[in-house]
């Protein structure tokens, strides 16, 4: 995050040999889209072909790539700390100095100096007090300060502690966030091919010598730094954030580019970020290598401010708490000669900022779990998104709730989520979002819908089929949501996605397996994280959290059109919503009312809402009984049986994210979701609630 706003300053960048200067309004519609020149070197592409061996250690590993240092606090909490908490081994990476104007503003003091050096050493000092308090230990507690090598023999700040268990790393790359010419200096230097960017050498930090960064650099530094961790899990900021009209006053006071909902910076990373990882997986299968395991997590960022808050109040508090430490104060004797944290955000002001970023921890990808299937021969299937590419994973034995290695399906790079549908005939459907061009620095950069259809049921599965984009243009097209399918009692496929007008687009496959063209259907903006359900009629519905009421897409009757609801009986959410099907046909909708922990169930018969017994936060699943999932207010997943009893997984690896429930012949209903260690987990839960 980059709370704070200036002008006309003049941070350390060097130009390169015939470079021409372009209008910075150029730099920040170019990143926007994360469109850029011609490039100079070609990178590697993914191969979408399967059958590519993967790497699984089952040692998880986490690694979050940030902009700014406090955007992981602000935008990837509470996932981070859940998996801190867990044992999950941390490694942030920090690719700014987050040095601004180098004023470090103490509130009640005006004529603050400016010393960037200084203010990007404060701001280290307060994420080492906010990691230091998240592992358990004093605010103050020592770190071990050292110099990373890396790629390009360039030099980094890393700081390390660990407690117990527990273990955090934090490399400060500390590029500059502005530049001769170039306000907005990151966003340029994905968009320019001539652009070097200096670091800025922190106080108080064993690394003494600036080095100089330009695109390729940054991507192999990257690229290097996971190699050498090999993460099974990545953080990243939105490399496509909504099209969002702010008005100009509130564009600046809340630091979002013109045109879009989130700060430049966080685009930018969050390219070079998806860049990285591609090159990663194209450099490791390279010549008969294998694709690394690892589940990539997109965060939204300034999103949170123009949407309904999802957090509840204690899940909140824990979040913000660790903010004070970052924040810090100037009165504090911490020994760090820069100052003892980002005083801009210290105190309460995490809690009291009207832009409200701390309340929400928003998905760029919201999807329900992977994708279960059951085979011909009882064994159960899953599907998921692993190293950028589709993969099955397959139960050793039926009913046993172990599964072999994951088999590489291919068809990427693919954003985290797959839809899936079952035929009748019981053959699989996968629908995904791919990065059809992600190449930065001169390459396009479009986005398609893409499905992968198996040839027979249990069986081997057919090329990878492009279903394009519903919207016109790169830059709408990159704006899409993750696709969501249903199956009429026809045979119809109903395939949804959210488009850039925040609005759904849809497409159906016939049952002769034609597909008919993309269709705007309408509506009021709304959240990505759709539900689409068949109820006991056989007429299709689509329900999708909006701002102020959680909306509504059905058929008059079977067969045909899915058309908007303009009926106002659904009260708001603060995300996805679940639903299922009732005993007697109809739907009843589950989910979570803005910054409340209980759970809600609205019907479709106009009877008034009313609360289950499912305290937490976040998304939930359901099934027929109805059977609910989500998690507790300690970010472990729980389960409400049918009776009412709650029930909760208290080991295995940290959950990711969302869960599927799974209607099995043997153990009744069970939930199926994938761990840190980029691994499926099965649970069969039982009646009773663990602490």
């Amino acid at each position: 995050m980059d709370h704070i706003r200036g002008a006309g300053l003049r941070p350390a960048a060097v130009r390169r040999r015939g470079f021409i200067a372009s209008a910075a309004g150029v730099a920040l519609a170019a990143l926007a889209g994360c469109s850029v020149p011609a490039p100079r070197r070609g990178g590697p592409t993914a191969d979408p072909a399967p059958g590519i061996p993967i790497t699984s250690s089952r040692r998880a590993q986490l690694m979050q790539i940030v902009a700014h240092p406090d955007d992981d606090l602000y935008f990837m909490n509470p996932d981070s700390q859940r998996m801190v908490h867990a044992g999950v081994p941390l490694v942030s990476i920090y690719v700014t100095a987050g040095e601004h104007d180098g004023k470090n503003h103490i509130p009640g003091r005006r004529n603050i100096p400016a010393d960037k050096a200084a203010y990007s050493s404060a701001r280290h000092q307060g994420l080492r007090q906010a990691y230091a308090t998240m592992l358990g230990l004093e605010t103050f507690t020592s770190w071990q300060k050292g110099v990373i090598t890396l790629r390009g023999d360039r030099r980094a700040e890393i700081n390390t502690l660990t407690h117990g268990n527990r273990r955090v790393e934090l490399v400060f790359l500390n590029l500059s966030m502005h530049a001769p010419r170039r306000w907005m200096a990151l966003p340029s230097l994905w968009k320019d091919r001539a652009l070097g960017l200096r670091t800025v050498v922190a106080d108080d930090s064993p690394v003494r010598k600036a080095d100089t960064y330009d695109y390729d650099s940054l991507l192999d530094v990257l690229v290097g730094l996971m190699e050498q961790y090999r993460p099974t899990v990545i953080h990243t900021l939105d490399p496509d954030p909504d099209i969002q009209h702010s008005d100009e006053a509130t564009r600046k006071r809340d630091s979002e580019q013109r045109g879009y909902s989130d700060h430049a910076d966080h685009t930018a990373v969050a390219c070079f970020s998806w860049a990285a990882m591609v090159r990663w997986v194209a450099d490791a299968t390279r010549d008969g290598g294998s694709i690394p395991a690892f589940v990539a997590t997109s965060f939204r960022g300034y999103y949170n401010r123009h949407w309904p808050k999802n957090l509840p109040g204690p899940v909140l508090k824990e979040k913000a708490a660790h903010l004070v430490p970052y924040g810090g104060d100037p009165s504090w004797r911490c020994g760090n000669s820069g100052g003892c944290g980002d005083y801009n955000v210290g105190g309460t002001r995490p809690l009291t900022n009207k832009k409200g970023w701390v309340r929400a921890t928003h998905y760029r990808y919201p999807g329900a779990g992977p994708v279960v299937a059951t085979e011909p021969d009882g064994r159960l299937a899953v599907y998921g998104v692993l190293g950028l590419r589709a993969v099955r994973w397959r139960e050793t034995e039926p009913g046993s709730g172990q599964w072999g290695e994951p088999g590489d399906l291919g068809g990427g790079p693919l954003a985290p989520g797959l839809g899936g549908v079952t035929l009748k005939d019981g053959r699989q459907l996968l629908f995904g979002l791919r990065f059809a061009a992600l190449g930065g620095h001169g390459g396009p950069n479009k986005r398609e819908v893409v499905l992968l259809e198996q040839r027979s049921a249990g069986g081997p599965f057919l090329a990878w089929t492009g279903l394009g984009n519903p919207e016109y243009g790169d830059d709408r097209g990159r704006r899409l949501g993750v696709p969501v399918a249903v199956t009429d009692n026809d045979g119809r496929v109903h395939l949804f996605v959210r488009n850039a007008g925040k609005g759904v687009s849809a497409r159906v496959r016939q049952p002769d397996g034609t597909w008919e063209p993309w269709r705007d259907l309408g509506g009021a903006e709304v959240q990505d994280g759709l539900s689409a359900a068949v109820d006991g009629t056989g007429r299709v519905h689509l329900f999708a959290a909006g701002r102020e009421r959680v909306h509504h897409w059905a058929q008059d009757a079977p067969g045909g059109p899915v058309a908007f609801r303009a009926d106002g009986g659904l009260p708001v959410s603060g995300g996805p919503v679940a639903v299922t099907v009732t005993r007697d046909g109809g739907l009843e909708l589950y989910y979570r009312a803005p910054t409340r922990k209980e759970l809600t169930a609205v019907r479709l018969d106009g009877a008034a809402p009313s609360t289950v017994s499912l305290d937490g936060y976040g998304p939930v699943s359901a099934a027929p009984g109805p059977v609910l999932l989500g998690k507790d207010l300690r970010g472990r997943v729980q389960i409400r049986t049918a009776a009412g009893r709650l029930a909760t997984r208290t080991h295995g690896a940290v959950a990711l994210e969302s869960a599927a429930l799974h209607a099995h012949a043997r153990h009744g209903v069970l939930a199926i979701g994938l761990g840190a260690d980029a691994h499926p987990w099965t649970w069969v839960p039982e009646p009773r609630t663990e602490g």
